[in-house]
Parts: C-alpha cells; structure tokens; sequence
C-alpha cells in the first residue's frame, strides 16, 4: 500500500468558461468537481496505474463529507482521513477555452485544534506499518505547527518507509532538512529555498542540505533529476496545451510509483514527464489521458547529464 497525506484536504470544483474576461459575467459551460489536495490527486492517479492507496489528512464539514462520498467511489483509493471540526477548504479552477489558461482561487483551509493534530500523528504512525512509500503533499493549514512535515519525515525514516516531500516554503526548508528520500520542488520552490535561481546548481544545494534526491519540475522543459545513482533531464516530445493544474501531482505519482516498483531513475523520470503532460491534457486535476500517457511514454527524452551527483 501507498500512502499519501494531504493536511490541507480540498473540493476542487472546475469551471470551463468559452473566455475569461476581467469585471465581466461569464456563462460556465461545464462544471466538475473532485477530491483535492495535492496528496488526493496523487492518490487517484496511482490508483489509475494499478497501486492500492490509502489517503489520509483533514477532513471537517459538508465539503469534507462531500470529499469523502467522492472518495469513496474512487477503485483503488481507502479513505483514513481524520475528522476535525473545521469545514474542508474549496479550490476553483476557471478554464478559459480560447486561450486554454487557467485561473486558480485556493481557500486556506480550516484551523486544526492540538487535539486534532495529535490525532492525525497516530493514525499516520498505524498506517506507515503497511506502507511501502508514503508521500507528504501540499501546503499545511492553519493551527499545524511549520515543522509538521519534519516530524512526519522523521516518524516515516524510523519506519523504515521511503517518503516523497511535495511541498514548499518553510515547512520544505524544515523537513528538507530531516534528509527526505526524495523532494519534487518546481523551479519557484527551489529557488525560495536555495537562493539559486540556476536549476542545476539550485538542485545539487537542495541536495546538500538533506535530501537524498531531488526531482525539479521545469515546467514545459521537463524534469531534472540529481539523486545519489547519478543526474538526468527529461524532456516532454513536445509543449502540450490544456490545464495545468494537478501536473505536479501525476510527477509525483509517476515517480512513487517507479519507486515501488524499483524502477532505474530514467524510467521513472519518463512515466512522470509522460503522466504529467497527459494531466496537462485532462479536464480536471487529478486525472490523466491514458492514451496520450501511453503514446507519450516512449516519446519522452531522458538524458544523462555529466559530472557528479
């Protein structure tokens, strides 16, 4: 089983409208919501590729319980989310259809009590006992201590369970600290945490300061890998349009996934390029087309890059 947290839990509600216009009103052409954060994204396309998930985090209020009846009827996904007695964040997402851009509106998310996070550091303890991986993703709502993922790193090292950090800020300097497995900073994330603003170079400092790979998403140029086996750039065949939002999430699903499975580092690289522009792709987050993934896949450029890791 993988696990996957998501502290900041949301209802991603999606609006495609034919063209956004500032101070105007707009006609929604279609709307579609879904389990959101950044973990439960992750979570739906893992079970997509075959992957038994569990999914734990917040969840409080009408839009949580609507999060968790979505949940539910997700093949491949078990609910272990924890109640709190805060109302679950939204997230919406207006497409433009003429120029494909996305707008994002991203709520803070309810304010955690001491008791409530004591709950939530038991039940991931119990469920890290029958995970093979367990990915930390997203940002940290209010009352959750900067540090939070620090200590989940630690707790999951002590496990003996390999453990992604998707997330950015303080809370990344922190638990980069604690010597993850892995971090999948974009190029922004990394250049807030190192001061470089140069990929490579902002990629092998993150290293140095404790992460035992990184993975920097380039955006349209693809991934750039620095890990302990050696360093590559992967490259997506050609720049796709659609909706970005949920693409770092199916990177890291494709690079969790590669893990568990053992994969070499090139192949990994090459399912999430191939997983994140068949997001790209999709209407919604969390989704991916699988016949783009597939013809993708093969297409992807994945290059050794020389010197040392």
């Amino acid at each position: 089983m993988i696990l996957t947290v998501t502290l900041n839990t949301a209802l991603d509600i999606t609006y495609r409208v034919p063209a956004l216009r500032p101070h105007a009103s707009h006609r929604v052409t279609e709307v579609a919501e879904r389990p959101g954060g950044k973990g439960l994204n992750v979570a739906r396309v893992l079970a997509a590729l075959g992957h038994g998930v569990t999914v734990t985090g917040f969840a409080g209020g009408a839009t949580g319980r609507v999060v968790q009846e979505r949940l539910a009827a997700t093949p491949g996904v078990a609910d272990a989310l924890v109640p709190v007695g805060g109302a679950t964040r939204r997230t919406i997402a207006v497409v433009d259809e003429a120029t494909g851009e996305t707008t994002q509106l991203n709520e803070a998310g309810p304010v955690i009590a001491p008791a409530e996070w004591a709950a939530f550091q038991e039940v991931y303890e119990d469920l890290l006992g029958s995970a093979s991986a367990v990915a930390l993703c997203g940002s940290l709502p209010p009352g959750v201590p900067v540090g939070a993922y620090a200590g989940l790193v630690r707790t999951a090292r002590a496990a003996g369970v390999p453990v992604l950090l998707d997330t950015s800020g303080e809370p990344l300097r922190r638990a980069v600290a604690a010597r993850p497995d892995l971090v999948k900073p974009n190029a922004g994330e990394l250049a807030e945490l190192t001061g470089a603003h140069e990929p490579l170079r902002a990629t092998q400092d993150a290293r140095r300061r404790g992460a035992r790979a990184v993975v920097a998403s380039l955006g349209t140029e693809g991934l750039l890998a620095v890990t302990p086996e050696g360093r590559w750039r992967a490259a997506p065949p050609a720049r796709v349009h659609g909706n970005p939002v949920g693409a770092g999430d199916s990177v890291v699903a494709g690079l969790l996934s590669g893990l568990v499975e053992r994969l070499p580092w090139p192949d990994r690289l090459a399912r999430a390029v191939a997983l994140s522009a068949a997001t790209v792709l999709s209407p919604v987050a969390g989704e991916f087309d699988r016949a783009a993934y597939e013809k993708l896949l093969g297409r992807v450029t994945v290059t050794a890059q020389a010197g040392a890791a």
